[in-house]
């Protein structure tokens, strides 16, 4: 099953390692390095035009991906478990 983020952009659930809220987590060091390291690799893919609210780590045949959203955690926790029925 396939989540529908922003402008057109899904991804295959079973590719998602971790959803995460950008205000929360996107100050730690290790989130920072992590972004610097994927960005790059041009692996860090932004998908909103305003404030970004979470983002997504995911791993796929083209490696780990950071997708960017202007989406809360909760929104795309509910597009996930809609997913999965």
């Amino acid at each position: 099953m396939f989540i529908q983020l922003e402008h057109g952009e899904s991804i295959d659930e079973r590719e998602i390692i971790g959803i995460f809220d950008i205000d929360l987590s996107g100050r730690a060091r290790s989130t920072l390095d992590l972004f610097k390291r994927k960005d790059g690799e041009t692996g860090v893919i932004s998908l909103c035009n305003d404030i970004p609210k979470s983002f997504l780590l995911c791993d796929n045949a083209f490696g780990d991906r950071i997708y960017i959203t202007g989406l809360s955690t909760e929104s795309v926790k509910k597009r996930f478990e809609k997913g999965l029925k």
